[in-house]
């Protein structure tokens, strides 16, 4: 697993030593071969102990090495070294950061085979996983559980159990029974448990139960946190009551509450919501003089807020800054600044926008299947408006190559330009496209090729047309009788 070391290890070595080495090493190879040339010192009799198996462990979980931060648990017992309960803390928030509850009950399993009894802390951190990643059953069999073995309820436990009642509308009320029986049972809630359950009062559209639980809070001489004032600020935000948001966003300001980027996104979403996408964008400006970088959802809210007042310009600058910093539009905000495009009659722009987001490797899904068939056929059509033969045929060509529905007013349109300037045979050529595809020209279509090629004395082709649309119709026919 390592590499060869390097390190000339003195006479007498210490796990000190050992983990002073490995902490210096940044590459994880080098630090994996510290720890392993150590061990090949036998003849100075030293042998790893908690702490350098502890800090290896660590090192191989942060690089999502868990095979192999097993493999070096095994490896303790093997020589009879105890695993104490924060390795296996340790093991499970690693497990829970890459979303693998799972594996954490595993691990927690498996802290018996060890002989390391769990205290209160491993199970509360156990249980918070369960709830954070939403496997809610098997969190409230997991807390059952722990009151069987004698774990106490605390603050922390309740905390949690709270925020699993929260994560549903339904249990909302079981959650605020917990609440109020706390200081019951000698214990005060703090302000996690309020922020808890503004969250889920929130989410659930009760927003004015939740002001009132702030004020609450606060006679209990709770502060509240920047996540209790923005969890609020962005539920008045969904309710669209802005004024009382925007009145609450000054209020946190002034008693010393500094906001954060979810807090300036949801009123920058709630502004551009209710039509003020350009005080949004001041906003935007000034969270970001106070060194708060804005994420995608900022400037998502941004360009939808925009696409919906027709600011096209504003919306191609929030899409060049996004990109300035490295974060990649998706389909869907590609598919706003088009269609604000294509709305005032700018289909070459708009096409420049699809070659660009076709370069930026954005391809049709399952999800965004529609929307790409939707804004591809809309400019094709608009440049065929246009007469833009340029940029309106290699544009249809890309779309049937890369396998997107080219729908039957596309055809038509692409047919009649052809027609109109003299193309007969590129517009014969679509026309057999489009039987192909299973779409049925219409009767101006058909008449329209048909007619231009008599006109130029191609009685051939105009006779195959011909055939093709009486087979055509036939078959029409007999699908109807059938």
């Amino acid at each position: 697993m390592g590499t060869k070391s390097m390190v000339k290890w003195p006479k007498q070595i210490t796990p000190s030593l050992v983990e002073r080495l490995m902490s210096a090493e940044k590459d994880l190879d080098r630090a994996i071969s510290v720890f392993e040339s150590a061990t090949a010192e036998y003849s100075n009799g030293f042998s790893h102990d908690q702490t350098t198996f502890g800090l290896m462990i660590r090192r191989l979980l942060s690089a999502n090495k868990f095979h192999h931060a097993e493999e070096m648990l095994a490896q303790m017992k093997l020589e009879n070294c105890n695993a104490n309960e924060d390795i296996f803390l340790s093991i499970c928030r690693a497990y829970g950061r890459v979303h693998k509850p799972v594996e954490v009950v595993r691990i927690f399993r498996k802290m018996k085979e060890f002989e390391c009894e769990p205290t209160a802390r491993t199970y509360i951190t156990v249980f918070s996983i369960l709830v954070d990643e939403s496997h809610l059953k098997m969190a409230f069999t997991f807390y059952r559980y722990m009151r069987k073995q004698g774990i106490p309820a605390s603050v922390p436990s309740l905390n949690v159990l709270i925020k699993a009642l929260c994560k549903s509308t339904g249990t909302m009320d079981s959650a605020f029974k917990i609440f109020k029986e706390m200081p019951k049972r000698g214990h005060t809630p703090d302000s996690y448990t309020y922020g808890t359950l503004i969250n889920g009062l929130c989410r659930g559209g009760r927003i004015l139960e939740a002001k009132e639980l702030l004020i609450d809070m606060e006679a209990n001489a709770c502060a509240p946190s920047v996540f209790t004032y923005s969890c609020l600020i962005h539920g008045l935000c969904q309710s669209n009551k802005l004024s009382d948001a925007m009145e609450l966003f000054k209020e946190m300001k002034r008693k010393g509450v500094d906001p954060n980027v979810y807090t300036y996104s949801s009123l920058i979403d709630g502004l551009c919501k209710n039509g003020h996408s350009l005080q949004a964008i001041e906003l935007m400006e000034r969270m970001a003089r106070k060194g708060l970088v804005p994420n995608s959802i900022t400037y998502s809210s941004l360009i939808n807020g925009l696409s919906k007042e027709g600011k096209i310009q504003e919306m191609v600058q929030i899409l060049d800054r996004m990109k300035l910093q490295d974060l990649k539009p998706d389909a869907g905000l590609y598919s706003k600044v088009i269609n604000g495009f294509c709305e005032v009659g700018k289909f070459h722009e708009a096409a420049n926008f699809l070659d660009e987001m076709s370069l930026s490797g954005i391809t049709p899904n399952r999800v965004t299947w529609g929307l790409h068939v939707r804004i591809h056929n809309r400019v094709v059509q608009g440049l065929c408006s246009l007469s833009s033969h340029s940029q309106a045929f290699p544009l249809y060509r890309s779309l049937r190559s890369r396998g997107i529905s080219v729908e039957a007013r596309t055809f038509e349109s692409l047919i009649q330009f052809c027609c109109k300037k003299g193309d007969l045979h590129e517009a014969a050529r679509v026309l057999e496209e489009m039987v192909v595809d299973g779409c049925i020209p219409g009767e101006e279509i058909w008449n329209g090729v048909v007619v231009g090629f008599w006109d130029r004395r191609k009685v051939r082709e105009a006779s195959e047309l011909l055939k093709a649309k009486l087979i055509d119709e036939l078959e029409t026919d007999l699908n109807n009788d059938i």
